[in-house]
């Protein structure tokens, strides 16, 4: 045999009991790439795979939680006009959210968003937004939202002196100004329900509302109910909660954390927003920031 040869079948012969060799030990036998896991911030497992580990979540900032309001921040659902402080309605659900995630007060990320920005079109660079937001189907088609946090009442706030101080029904609001926060339900009660003659005023923010009120330019606004009761007893008490609105369907209109559209967070966040409903958090909230806002009489 050529000597070449003779080293060609020695060769083979080599790799062949080589082989034989790393089945046997089933040590060599080549392994298929391992796909990395999605992880969260700490690097645990995070939402995408259906754990919502505590800290762990793929949020924004890296082992913090950014949460979205607007400037102002309006009195119940805060206080001072300053979130991170832990006082008003929401900015106490905010914190308890973060907490049953994971995150304590130290890892929360307070962050400017404009009201109507919050469920426009588009990516969010927000974990979840808190800002009275009512949870409705034309919005879910921008945007993803919690479970609700709070059950909503639209109310009537109009000056004691204002023809619209005697309301007693929803017809009876039919020939009078009304206005109200662009982009929110309670413009949508004005124009879906009480129909009124005169188009409604609409303002950027509830403060233009208040001050067009104020100066006699609309004859009643309407806002959600805790904030009527707050208007008419620290910002105008010259000004009474006329009434409510009656719920029109059996499911209530309801306030939700705003995530964005594709957000992996959602079941996670509505999975802590329903547990502090079980345990009784968000009433023990409630009763604690929204005391004051007592029933007032519905407009029928």
């Amino acid at each position: 045999m050529h000597l070449a040869n003779r080293s060609l079948v020695t060769t083979v012969t080599a790799v062949c009991s080589a082989v034989v060799l790393c089945a046997a030990l089933t040590g060599c036998a080549p392994q298929a790439e391992e796909k990395p896991k999605a992880s969260g911030a700490s690097g645990q497992a995070g939402a995408t795979t259906g754990a919502c580990a505590p800290g762990g979540l793929a949020t924004e900032v890296e082992g913090k939680l950014t949460v979205g309001t607007d400037k102002p921040a309006y009195a119940p659902w805060f206080s001072d006009d300053e979130p991170s402080n832990g006082k008003g309605f929401e900015s106490a659900v905010a914190y308890a959210v973060a907490k049953q995630l994971g995150y304590g007060r130290d890892a929360v990320l307070w962050q400017h968003v404009p009201f109507n920005s919050a469920f426009a079109p588009g990516a969010k660079k927000f974990d979840f937004d808190i800002n009275q937001v009512s949870i409705s189907e034309s919005r879910k088609k921008a945007v993803a939202f919690s479970s609700g946090y709070y059950d909503v009442r639209q109310a009537v706030v109009a000056l004691k002196s204002s023809k619209a101080a005697g309301a007693r029904s929803v017809a009876d609001l039919k020939d009078v100004k009304l206005g109200a926060q662009v982009g929110t339900t309670s413009l949508e009660f004005i124009n879906d329900l009480v129909k009124p003659d005169t188009k409604p005023a609409v303002y950027q923010r509830n403060d233009f509302a208040k001050s067009a009120l104020k100066t006699g330019q609309v004859d009643a606004i309407v806002v959600d109910l805790p904030t009527a009761f707050y208007i008419t007893g620290a910002e105008v008490p010259e000004a009474k909660v006329v009434g409510q609105f009656p719920n029109s369907t059996d499911k209530p209109e309801q306030f939700g954390l705003v995530l964005d559209k594709e957000s992996t967070l959602t079941s996670c966040v509505s999975g802590a927003v329903d547990a502090l409903r079980k345990d009784g958090t968000l009433a023990a909230l409630e009763k604690e920031w929204l005391s004051d806002a007592v029933d007032a009489p519905v407009l029928k």
